[in-house]
């Protein structure tokens, strides 16, 4: 029996990715979140029923997602301890995971990344933990994410700004200074899936990605916050800081398919961005909500919020010469999708 596991899996990213796996696959799914951030599968997965098998949900007619709640860190610490835990304590038959993708992280919009960024250090711990892991129950694939917020900081102010490309880090030089903790943290990351690729022999593949958004998405990060600002038709419009700083902005349905993509075709722990490559300013994202919604609203700047580098985007060269690969899903269409998502929820 094939059984992926998925960290995180109750986030944003981790469970459109566990949906995807049951959708695409005849696979099962083994998933962990502490639900401190995300959803209870009863709230995302379709004709939720489960049962209880110790203290693990089953879930589905199928019994093919099993959901473990707690601390990623504490899962790992039994495994460590008894490599057959899983197996032991709640009768599943496998002889090892098959793709393990890593999601859990302590995670949050700026406010996080600004306000608390001790909390946002504990993914050194989750990270490296993980990693040990890996190195002992060497799965098939692994899929390690880090952040475009590794990057140096130093090349995306009002006056050096560039398209960031995958170059521009490099552990064998200077790395220059990540973005706060959470850039720290993954940039540590990328070096132990290297490591774990190198000297264990576990296959890795490592994805940058830039400013990834999709139709549930929480309020907390800035694109379904915005469309839900344009689906009420807010007039002023509020943004935090001037609005001029920029992003990419990125699908998750594309994250997803490049993952897939990249599983396939990398194994030495190298990082490669999921971008558009294109910079959006969050003015510019206001008026495409706004003539999506048919309006033009007077915008409010917040300055007193937290805004992060000035901008932020992929150079996605490398990807398409190598993989041939980019992504499919425009910044319209996505946009689109957000807010209809957002007027359906204020309607209800």
């Amino acid at each position: 029996m094939k059984i992926h596991l998925v960290s995180g899996g109750c986030g944003f990213v981790g469970r459109n990715m566990v949906k995807r796996l049951l959708k695409t696959t005849n696979d099962c799914v083994f998933m962990i979140d502490d639900l401190s951030i995300g959803r209870h599968p009863s709230e995302w997965i379709d004709d939720y029923n489960s049962i209880m098998n110790n203290d693990i949900e089953v879930i589905g007619k199928e019994k093919r997602l099993f959901f473990w709640k707690g601390d990623f860190r504490n899962l790992l610490f039994f495994m460590r301890e008894n490599p057959r835990y899983i197996q032991d304590k709640y009768s599943i038959d496998f002889e090892k995971f098959s793709d393990v993708f890593h999601f859990a992280a302590i995670v949050g919009g700026r406010m996080k990344i600004e306000g608390d960024p001790m909390i946002v250090a504990l993914d050194l711990s989750i990270d490296a933990e993980f990693f040990y892991w890996v190195t002992q129950h060497k799965p098939d694939r692994v899929l390690y994410p880090s952040s475009s917020a590794a990057y140096p900081v130093s090349l995306q102010s009002t006056e050096g700004a560039i398209a960031l490309s995958e170059g521009d880090i490099d552990f064998n030089k200077n790395l220059g200074t990540p973005d706060m903790t959470y850039g720290w943290s993954k940039l540590t990351g990328e070096f132990l899936a290297q490591i774990a690729a190198a000297h264990y022999g576990v296959r890795v593949a490592c994805i940058r990605p830039f400013s990834g958004y999709g139709e549930d998405q929480e309020q907390s990060y800035p694109v379904p916050a915005i469309a839900a600002r344009a689906a009420r038709r807010e007039d002023p419009f509020e943004v935090w800081g001037s609005g001029k700083q920029g992003r990419d902005f990125v699908h998750i349905d594309d994250v997803l398919d490049f993952i897939f993509m990249l599983l396939d075709n990398v194994r030495d722990g190298s990082a490669y961005n999921i971008g558009s490559g294109r910079l959006t300013s969050f003015l510019e994202l206001i008026e495409v909500f706004g003539d999506i919604a048919g309006y033009k609203p007077t915008v409010k700047p917040l300055l007193d919020k937290p805004v992060g580098v000035h901008s932020r985007y992929a150079n996605m060269d490398i990807v398409f010469e190598k993989f041939g690969w980019k992504p499919k899903i425009s910044l319209r269409e996505g946009m689109e999708r957000v807010y209809q998502k957002q007027l359906e929820l204020i309607s209800k």
